[in-house]
């Protein structure tokens, strides 16, 4: 299965910020629900992620207004992503290299077009092998064969 396949429940989780946004405000998102905001230049294309551990990070060494800074000064750049054609298996290993819980889906624009958790992923890929065991006992027991 594709990511594609995927969009509707990825669109579910999707929460954005500008990049000039402050701290408190994607903490603010981040409390409400969500695991992970994207963050987003002035083109609406995505620049980086913020998490829960990124504001704690900050927050744990702020003093006086820096606490007020934009999420642009602490958000993760390097951001592992996924388009709409990328195969779930493939989204699957890159999460579980890089430890991930959440990966963002992007256009082919960069604009990000919903947030895929690993345990949708997992849910999708148990389905399909639990499918094709399912199609593999039928075939050795000749049923529908005939």
């Amino acid at each position: 299965m594709f990511v594609k396949g995927m969009l509707e429940v990825a669109r579910e989780k999707l929460v954005t910020i500008a990049d000039d946004a402050r701290l408190i405000e994607a903490a603010k998102l981040l409390s409400s629900g969500t695991d992970l905001v994207i963050v987003c230049d002035s083109a609406g294309a995505l620049h980086g992620v913020v998490t829960k551990t990124d504001v704690v990070r900050q927050i744990s060494v702020c003093q006086g207004a820096t606490c007020m800074c934009p999420v642009s000064t602490i958000m993760t750049r390097d951001v592992a992503l996924c388009r709409e054609a990328d195969l779930l298996q493939d989204v699957s290993k890159l999460m579980k290299e890089r430890h991930l819980k959440n990966i963002p889906v992007v256009a082919a624009d960069n604009r990000p077009i919903g947030v895929l958790t690993a345990r949708a992923i997992l849910r999708v890929l148990l389905g399909d092998a639990e499918y094709e065991e399912a199609q593999l006992a039928d075939y050795v027991k000749g049923v529908g064969y005939r």
